[in-house]
């Protein structure tokens, strides 16, 4: 027996809700089949989600999560992922467009500073959103705040950076080469480390379009719609 939408939107929730806040992985997907099977039974008998979860979803979530502990230490392997997509975001595309990295010290610490502002932000609003049992509307504008403010914040720093003198750290020809070899190979072995390739198809799908079509004949403006086109 399938369960109800009203009971598969909760169980989603729910499991959003413990990831983000930092429990064990397989303790949240042992605890989501339970009650999954628990609720197969339930509605089979008539019962509704409400009648399983009470009047507060938002309180259950949290009586729930208070009987789990948090297991920060298996998401510590994500975190340099995490830190490392922005950075290597950044450095491929200033390989590709300048051929030689060079950074303000300002401009580095706030790449990093605005990373973890990204984490801490996705962090919040899906913890929120989940136990708030939201709209798809006004989930995607919720979420959606994150991306709006971390990406405020750093044009605010390259803003700055033109502004406010800070030593330059200039890679060279060699140096940039070596850094984004370096980068490249942090990537592929934190994938296979976290058993995860997002971030190598994401740099992919951005980055691969524009390699191949610069070496056509197209005009620019034919490069960037086919570019775009390849990359979604």
């Amino acid at each position: 027996m399938a369960l109800t939408q009203k009971s598969r939107k909760f169980l989603e929730d729910l499991h959003i809700y413990l990831l983000s806040s930092g429990k064990n992985l397989n303790e949240i997907k042992e605890i989501t089949t339970e009650l999954e099977d628990h609720l197969i039974e339930a509605e089979a008998n008539g019962k509704s989600i409400d009648q399983i979860v009470g009047d507060s979803p938002s309180a259950y979530m949290e009586s729930i999560s208070g009987e789990m502990k948090s297991d920060l230490a298996s998401w510590a392997k994500y975190f340099p992922l995490v830190l490392l997509g922005p950075i290597a975001f950044t450095i491929f595309g200033d390989l590709l467009d300048n051929g030689v990295l060079a950074y303000s010290l300002f401009n580095i610490i706030g790449m990093i500073v605005y990373t973890f502002l990204f984490i801490m932000g996705v962090s919040i609003v899906f913890k929120y959103t989940s136990r708030k049992q939201t709209s798809v509307t006004k989930e995607i504008i919720i979420l959606s705040l994150p991306i709006i403010v971390s990406m405020l914040f750093y044009l605010l720093v390259l803003f700055l950076d033109t502004m406010i003198d800070t030593p330059i750290v200039n890679f060279g020809e060699i140096g940039s080469i070596v850094l984004g070899s370096v980068v490249f190979i942090l990537i592929i072995a934190f994938s296979i480390w976290s058993k995860t390739i997002i971030i190598p198809v994401v740099l992919l799908a951005l980055f691969l379009p524009d390699i191949l079509l610069k070496q056509t004949a197209l005009s620019e403006s034919s490069k960037l719609i086919i570019g775009m086109f390849i990359t979604y």
